[in-house]
């Protein structure tokens, strides 16, 4: 949209004290963290690609494409005009347009394409660069990304699919993949009775033919509760097999060109991620080819969960970056009391506060992703990769709800009309938290592969070790989470406390080994110190809260 100037002047008075119409960002150049940490963590090379997408994707028709999309939600068109099942999803141009335009700018494979030195750095700063204008299609992108190391557990499945994944060509036609150059790919594993339980599962495989295990054709019938993007090319299905719960490709489309036995139900009516479709989804001898070994699929579908994982940390890390920029826009040009907005004491203090907490995620973010990238070579470093993926998923998505409900209430009542863009955000925070496992299914996971990799704690510990003595509170709470995890009774009821603080020490290790001494301090004072409410604004009175909003206002 292409904003006139509006009349100032009306018949019964002037318009004055509103902010302007924001225009074009550059979501990179305008985010000083970001940057640093893209640099500190490994991906300085990727520097001119994410300037330009930085500039592509703040581009006010960009924003508009992200508010059709949701304000026009998908329609399920399960029968076409003579009453034969086509179990086809409608999707508004606006979502077409972002979608292609993530996939031509390689936000599902990025990483895959150009391995190396901070390839996953760059990759989930491509992403969070991308989140902060529509979240609805980083499902089906996360996915196709997460989807990469599962098809290496079959090498024909894999040779035919990953060509498709790997290419920079949108083709939202919904014909057989073979005929595409270009392909998204899916997950089907909740069920009604058992929702992160997947165990509990009653979806069945039976062989086709005599051939079992993998690479096996099999028909699988049962009901998917959760399945979003139905839309994909191919989707990861858990069933049972006579050898247990086993993983299968499903693809739309079955090998002799006839349409798989997909049966979408309905879609959600869901409260935010609104562009994106959700359905519930009937298998009734859905044609199914076996991927990975025979009862073991959730060791065959855990790696696309972490990648998932990994997105819903980056993608609630950008929701928070795009409010705070939302906040300091409104409240730069807004005056009350004779003083603009960001010139009173106490909303200094609260966008102080909440710039700490959302360039505090953006770095464990980028810090987890730099993880990934080094976990083949350095042991120390895959286990930080296992356990802080699950740590930031918890954490950041938990963090960014609490922090776009203060920035919205920092509008006023603009902030809370459908105009806007923070009535959008607001809705779209909470589902990080809920996909991939909800709050409690993070911490008693965290938990398990502390227990289950003994390298974990001492791995953890290292990388804490290396901010000691830069700050007291951070000294004593590192000594005491120490403590905590010595003593192994009733850790299961504490893994919440223990989640969280892990959180914590890593953001502010992150920032006092990293970051200007005033900003660390702030930090580290404010959530180990031992007053923190979790409410935004209770910064110490000396705190430098110019020196934290100068740092994150937009060039």
């Amino acid at each position: 949209m292409n904003y006139l100037k509006p009349l100032k002047s009306l018949p019964t008075h002037d318009v004055d004290n509103m902010p302007p119409y924001m225009g074009n960002q550059n979501l990179w150049l305008d985010d000083t963290n970001l940057r640093e940490a893209v640099k500190r963590e490994g991906a300085e090379w990727a520097e001119k690609k994410l300037l330009d997408f930085g500039a592509l994707m703040g581009k006010t028709e960009m924003f508009d494409h992200a508010d059709k999309a949701n304000k026009n939600p998908p329609e399920l068109k399960a029968f076409d005009r003579y009453g034969q099942r086509i179990n086809f999803i409608d999707y508004h141009p606006s979502y077409h347009h972002l979608l292609k335009t993530a996939i031509e700018n390689e936000i599902p494979n990025f990483a895959w394409k150009n391995k190396g030195k901070g390839s996953q750095v760059a990759h989930m700063a491509l992403t969070y660069i991308f989140n902060q204008v529509e979240g609805g299609v980083m499902c089906p992108m996360s996915m196709t990304y997460s989807v990469i190391p599962s098809l290496k557990h079959n090498k024909t499945l894999e040779e035919e699919w990953l060509p498709r994944v790997l290419s920079n060509i949108y083709d939202e036609r919904d014909i057989p993949a073979n005929l595409k150059k270009g392909a998204t790919i899916g997950m089907f594993m909740t069920e009604k009775q058992g929702g992160s339980d997947v165990r509990t599962n009653s979806t069945k495989a039976e062989p086709i033919a005599s051939s079992t295990g993998n690479g096996a054709e099999y028909h699988l019938t049962g009901h998917k509760y959760f399945c979003s993007a139905p839309m994909c090319d191919a989707f990861l299905v858990l069933a049972y097999s006579v050898g247990g719960l086993s993983c299968f490709l499903v693809p739309r489309w079955k090998p002799d060109g006839e349409r798989n036995n997909l049966f979408i139900q309905r879609l959600k009516d869901k409260l935010g991620n609104r562009s994106n479709a959700s359905s519930e989804i009937e298998l009734q001898n859905t044609f199914g080819i076996m991927i990975g070994d025979e009862g073991r699929g959730i060791k065959t579908i855990i790696d696309m969960i972490i990648g998932n994982r990994i997105y819903c940390a980056v993608s609630s890390a950008s929701l928070m970056r795009q409010a705070i920029v939302q906040v300091l826009h409104h409240t730069v040009h807004r005056s009350a009391f004779q003083k603009k907005l960001i010139d009173q004491p106490l909303m200094k203090n609260v966008i102080a506060d909440m710039i700490l907490e959302s360039d505090a995620a953006a770095n464990l973010a980028m810090r987890v992703a730099r993880s990934v990238d080094c976990q083949e070579e350095d042991d120390n470093e895959k286990s930080i990769s296992r356990i802080f993926t699950t740590i930031s998923k918890y954490w950041i998505t938990k963090r960014a709800p609490y922090l776009i409900f203060e920035a919205l209430e920092c509008h006023g009542g603009p902030g809370y009309i459908e105009e806007s863009i923070m009535p959008r955000l607001y809705r779209e925070a909470p589902l990080n938290s809920i996909w991939e496992g909800s709050g409690n299914v993070m911490c008693v996971d965290v938990l398990r592969a502390m227990q289950k990799d003994k390298n974990a704690i001492p791995a953890v510990f290292n990388e804490l070790e290396k901010a000691r003595g830069l700050n007291s509170d951070y000294d004593l709470n590192v000594d005491q989470l120490f403590l905590e995890l010595k003593n192994p009774e009733d850790l299961e009821v504490k893994s919440r406390f223990i989640t969280e603080r892990l959180a914590t020490l890593m953001q502010a290790s992150i920032f006092l080994k990293n970051c200007d001494e005033d900003i660390a301090s702030a930090f580290c004072n404010s959530r180990l110190g031992g007053n923190w409410t979790g409410a935004f604004g209770t910064l110490s009175s000396n705190t430098n809260f110019e020196k934290i909003i100068n740092r994150a206002l937009p060039s």
